[in-house]
């Protein structure tokens, strides 16, 4: 596989309704692994996509072969986004109008490698600049025990990864979402730590 055969794309609005489906198997596929572990729910997933479907200023950058979809990454002014995202923000005085979140990323393994991960960050800081307005553009991570059983011996995190692209750990902007675990019977509690890059 070649960078040059994948077609990467923004969509926004209603025309994204017909790559809910595809979206989220992709999303229940890739965060089934180490460091998400997500017992993933489609009904869930469509629900969850409507957000970007329905806010005007939001985008999907959808990565194709072909008429197939092989990765998708969202994001979002974060006025739009839960309480449980903006509450950490603005406890730290910053106004949501200038902060645009990056909801998350995600690829088919047999495409990783081709430098698609580098322009999903690409076209989602594009988008923001072309709406105009923000000072700070965010995503947030999971953050897992170094010695979790579910962690494969050759996992590597990608802090340098998001480091290379300009974006700095703030460990005193951190939220928690819920979810449930592979095998778990119930959702449990996950620690979330932001990470921002200043001045688009």
């Amino acid at each position: 596989m070649m960078a040059k055969d994948i077609r990467i794309e923004r969509w926004s609005g209603p025309a994204l309704e017909q790559f809910i489906p595809e979206l989220a198997r992709l999303r229940i596929e890739v965060f089934r692994d180490f460091p998400y572990l997500y017992d993933g729910d489609i009904d869930y997933e469509k629900k969850y996509l409507q957000t970007y479907i329905d806010c005007p200023d939001s985008v999907i950058v959808i990565a194709f072969d072909g008429d197939r979809v092989v990765g998708a990454s969202t994001a979002i002014p974060m006025k739009y986004e839960t309480d449980e995202l903006k509450k950490p923000f603005i406890e730290q005085g910053y106004n949501l109008d200038e902060v645009f979140y990056c909801s998350e990323s995600v690829l088919d393994k047999n495409y990783r490698g081709l430098g698609i991960g580098v322009r999903f960050f690409e076209e989602r800081e594009a988008h923001a600049k072309d709406l105009g307005g923000f000072k700070h553009i965010c995503f947030c991570c999971v953050e897992r025990p170094v010695d979790h059983p579910r962690r494969p011996a050759d996992y590597v995190p990608l802090d340098r990864f998001w480091t290379k692209r300009g974006y700095v750990k703030h460990p005193e902007l951190h939220t928690t979402y819920i979810w449930k675990d592979l095998d778990d019977e119930n959702e449990t509690p996950k620690p979330m730590t932001f990470w921002l890059k200043h001045e688009l």
